[in-house]
């Protein structure tokens, strides 16, 4: 639900002259009990992007039930910034959050960061360029592409490292990083596929990049600087569990979902030789 932050006089006026500009980018920032960083973070992005991008954007907050003080920060920065806005869920799911954040915009190209922005924000450029372009329909941020430069324990790198080894194994995976909080994805295959996306937690970035390498989408990939964040809330043993489970059920489902994917690849224009069946090709390739 895309709440409505009162605003008044002047504010009023500034906000929605903003506001009524075509936006180019939409960056959403998922978070659940984050009122202590919130501020500081969205403030952060606001300045970045003020600095380095030279189209409309806007910063959308979408909160998963939040029960802390999250809710009167957003909608505090809602009403004081006219770039922010507030879209709030009643129950707790980052990918569900970034769904439905993503579904309702209206922008050329959108983008997630995590809330804690381990990644370093020069990359935010590099990340939406190539979907602003046309050379790309999303766009990866990669802590294992040659040119990263990461700073965390040894624990979650080789966790990171193993899990995306599974994915190179069971499901073919071609993209490097599966979990960096820092991705961009063209609105009109955001709209698209999304439907398809099922989780509505962590494994919700896996699933995404699975479902658009298996429809032909072209997925660009940017080294990034990422710092571990030492207060991250993540928890290891659990998401690790549903991101399994998350492989088995992608495994066991591409036959049912190949008529929508072969739908989908169709209606983005991602058909390839490989798509054809060998009897509509010809026997023999014409002398040259």
């Amino acid at each position: 639900m895309m709440e409505t932050v009162e605003v008044k006089g002047d504010s009023m006026r500034a906000r929605d002259a903003y506001r009524l500009r075509p936006v180019v980018l939409d960056v959403v920032i998922p978070v659940h009990n984050e009122e202590h960083v919130l501020a500081a973070s969205v403030q952060t992005v606001r300045a970045v992007l003020q600095e380095q991008f030279p189209y409309p954007f806007r910063i959308t907050i979408a909160d998963s039930g939040s029960t802390d003080g999250t809710l009167s920060v957003a909608r505090t920065l809602a009403t004081a910034l006219p770039e922010v806005r507030l879209h709030v869920m009643n129950r707790k799911g980052r990918g569900l959050a970034l769904k439905q954040a993503w579904l309702s915009s209206d922008a050329l190209v959108l983008a997630y960061m995590d809330v804690d922005l381990s990644t370093d924000l020069s990359a935010v450029f590099p990340l939406v360029a190539p979907l602003l372009s046309g050379h790309s329909d999303l766009a990866i941020g990669s802590r294992l592409a040659r040119g990263a430069r990461v700073v965390r324990g040894t624990k979650r790198e080789f966790i990171s490292r193993s899990y995306n080894f599974i994915l190179h194994r069971t499901l073919r995976a071609r993209f490097s990083d599966a979990q960096c909080g820092f991705k961009a994805i063209r609105g009109d295959v955001a709209h698209a596929l999304l439907p398809l996306v099922q989780d509505e937690a962590w494994f919700f970035d896996t699933e995404l990049l699975v479902l658009a390498q298996w429809c032909r989408l072209r997925i660009h990939e940017v080294p990034v600087d990422w710092y571990d964040d030492p207060d991250s809330r993540v928890q290891i043993a659990s998401t690790a569990r549903d991101d399994l489970q998350g492989v088995w059920r992608l495994r066991h489902s591409r036959p049912a979902l190949r008529p929508e994917l072969d739908e989908l690849r169709e209606s983005l224009g991602r058909l390839g030789v490989q798509d054809f069946q060998s009897d509509q090709l010809p026997a023999e390739l014409p002398a040259s």
